[in-house]
């Protein structure tokens, strides 16, 4: 393999790593990093926050890597001992020797990796939209290592995604950043109100990860029926942005309340699928209040 491998050559390598670093300096705390082995490859582990305290593993998008929790990492590392992990096929410092065929390896993967981490059984888990779908699998395979689960505006799961967000997402992998940023600015609306030189720094980024990785094929992410929302017996927590656009925020609340009511759920105003940055406060309230209640 490689010395460069997952990405397609050295120089797209120290170029993406770079902008890596770069943006790994802005963390807000210190932080602790590993690189850990599984029989998937190796995952980079980015810890914080007191080491006697639970742990919290945050997983993230597609198309992203550990840093997408910048704006969410301080508050909640003050009580939890977070670890904000590079999905073995992202954007990230992560490299994958096996390929994940489907969603029983994703969760074979995380498994593996909890254990070499030594996080024992009572493990609290956050996923964001692909990571949502991710930390939903895991739930339902493995509840009796959770205490508590966070899904922020997961990637299907709840309902399939709107055909508007599948034609974008099909555009956006041509190697042209007009279309990237076509998705990206559809997609996190409020964003780009917010501050569109961040996003168009955001687009940039994606754009050049796009360029830089060999191309990886994960699963699709599927919507689980309602047997599987009803088996839940897990803690639950769903977040969602009221201007969501890979489905209706309102139909995914109401069908969760419907099907599995044992389930919390929780909309966000003037936000959508970038809930997690454009309004981390509030996100970040929600759910560190769903975690501490007894």
């Amino acid at each position: 393999m490689e010395n460069y491998h997952p990405f397609k050559s050295q120089d797209a390598k120290e170029a993406y790593l770079k902008l890596y670093d770069d943006t790994a300096k802005l963390w807000p705390l210190p932080s602790e990093v590993k690189m850990i082995d599984t029989s998937y490859g190796k995952t980079f582990v980015r810890i914080s926050g007191p080491a006697d305290v639970p742990p919290l593993v945050l997983l993230h998008g597609m198309g992203s890597n550990s840093l997408m929790w910048l704006r969410n990492i301080e508050s909640l590392s003050e009580d939890y001992r977070t670890y904000a992990i590079d999905d073995i096929y992202g954007n990230g410092r992560s490299i994958y020797t096996k390929t994940i065929k489907d969603s029983n390896d994703f969760v074979n993967w995380l498994d593996e990796l909890f254990d070499v981490l030594e996080l024992g059984n009572n493990i609290n888990l956050m996923g964001m939209s692909y990571g949502g779908w991710q930390a939903g699998l895991y739930a339902l395979r493995f509840p009796d290592r959770l205490n508590k689960v966070a899904l922020l505006a997961p990637a299907a799961t709840v309902l399939p995604v709107s055909s508007a967000f599948g034609i974008r997402a099909i555009f956006s992998m041509l190697p042209v950043r007009y279309f990237t940023k076509r998705l990206m600015y559809w997609v996190m609306e409020d964003a780009v109100k917010k501050d569109e030189e961040a996003m168009s720094e955001l687009v940039d980024a994606m754009f050049l990860a796009s360029k830089s990785f060999k191309t990886r094929r994960p699963p699709e992410p599927t919507v689980f029926d309602d047997d599987e929302w009803k088996s839940i017996g897990v803690p639950m927590l769903y977040v969602v942005g009221e201007n969501e656009k890979i489905y209706s925020a309102e139909k995914a609340v109401r069908h969760l309340n419907t099907v599995a009511p044992q389930i919390k759920t929780e909309i966000i105003h003037n936000a959508g699928h970038d809930l997690a940055s454009v309004q981390a406060e509030m996100v970040n309230k929600k759910v560190l209040e769903f975690l501490k209640q007894p």
